[in-house]
C-alpha cells in the first residue's frame, strides 16, 4: 500500500492521472467508483477530460460500488453518479452496472462474467467502512444488503431531508473491492484522521474494514494534509 499526501487540489489532478493511467492501457477496463462527497471534485476533473478529448470511457464498463434501499430516485448514488459524472462523460448507457433492483447473486454473477474489476476507486467512511461493508465485515464477503451504523447514516445526513437516511444499502463485498487490480482511496479531512490511521496500521484480519485494503499489492492512498495528520 503506497501513500501520497497532497493539499487537495492536487490530490484530485494525481488521482485522475492514475485513473487516466488504467484506461489508456486498458479502454475497456471494468471499474468502480465510490460516492459521496469526496468523489465530487474527482469526477470534475475525469469529465473536464473527457470533453478536452484526453480521456475517453467510450469502452469501459462500470459497476457501481453501492446503494441505498428504498429512496427516491433523486437521493440515490446512482442519481449522483450520473448527474455529476458520467452523463458528462462518453461512457455507454449499456455498460453501466447500477444496483437497484438487482439482488445480491445477480451482482456477483454479473461481475464474475464480466472478470473482476480492474479499478476500484474508493472514499473511506468514519469509521473506516469501504464500499458501505460495515466494521466486522469479513474478508470473503460478495455483495450484500447492509444494515448501516447510525455513525455512516449521519455521515450521510446532507444528502436527505431530516431523520430520513435510509437504514439499509446494497453494496459491494470486501472480496470484490479488494480483489480489483488496482485500487484507489482517496481520504481528505480532519474527520478521516482516525479512519486514515486504522485503514494503514490495524491487523489486516481485524473488524475494520478498511484495513483489509492491506492485502491487495496495488493500492494507492491519497490523503490530504487533515486525514494524515496520524500518520
Amino acid at each position: 500500500m503506497k501513500t501520497v499526501v497532497l493539499e487537495r487540489d492536487a490530490l484530485y489532478l494525481a488521482a485522475a492521472d492514475a485513473v487516466c493511467a488504467l484506461l489508456r492501457e486498458k479502454p475497456d477496463a471494468a471499474v468502480s467508483f465510490a460516492s459521496g462527497r469526496t468523489m465530487f471534485p474527482l469526477w470534475e476533473v475525469l469529465a473536464g477530460r473527457v470533453q478536452a478529448g484526453e480521456l475517453s470511457l467510450s469502452k469501459a464498463r462500470f459497476f457501481q460500488t453501492a446503494e441505498f434501499l428504498a429512496v427516491p430516485e433523486e437521493l440515490t448514488f446512482r442519481h449522483q453518479l450520473e448527474t455529476r459524472f458520467l452523463s458528462k462523460t462518453d461512457i455507454r448507457p449499456e455498460a453501466c452496472f447500477w444496483l437497484a433492483g438487482q439482488t445480491p447473486e445477480d451482482c456477483d454473477a454479473a461481475l464474475e462474467a464480466a472478470g473482476g474489476l480492474d479499478l476500484a476507486v474508493l472514499g473511506l467512511g468514519n469509521n473506516a467502512h469501504i464500499g458501505l461493508n460495515e466494521p466486522g465485515t469479513q474478508w470473503s464477503t460478495g455483495f450484500r444488503i447492509q444494515k448501516l451504523t447510525d455513525k455512516t447514516r449521519r455521515q450521510y445526513e446532507w444528502m436527505f431531508p431530516e431523520g430520513q437516511v435510509p437504514e439499509k444499502a446494497l453494496t459491494m463485498g470486501i472480496r470484490p473491492l479488494t480483489s480489483a487490480r488496482e485500487i484507489l482511496v482517496l481520504t481528505t479531512g480532519k474527520e478521516k484522521a482516525p479512519a486514515t490511521f486504522s485503514m494503514l496500521y490495524a491487523r489486516d484480519d481485524s473488524v475494520i474494514p478498511a484495513a483489509f485494503l492491506q492485502l491487495p499489492r496495488d493500492v494507492t492512498v491519497f490523503a490530504d494534509p487533515e486525514a494524515a495528520e496520524n500518520l
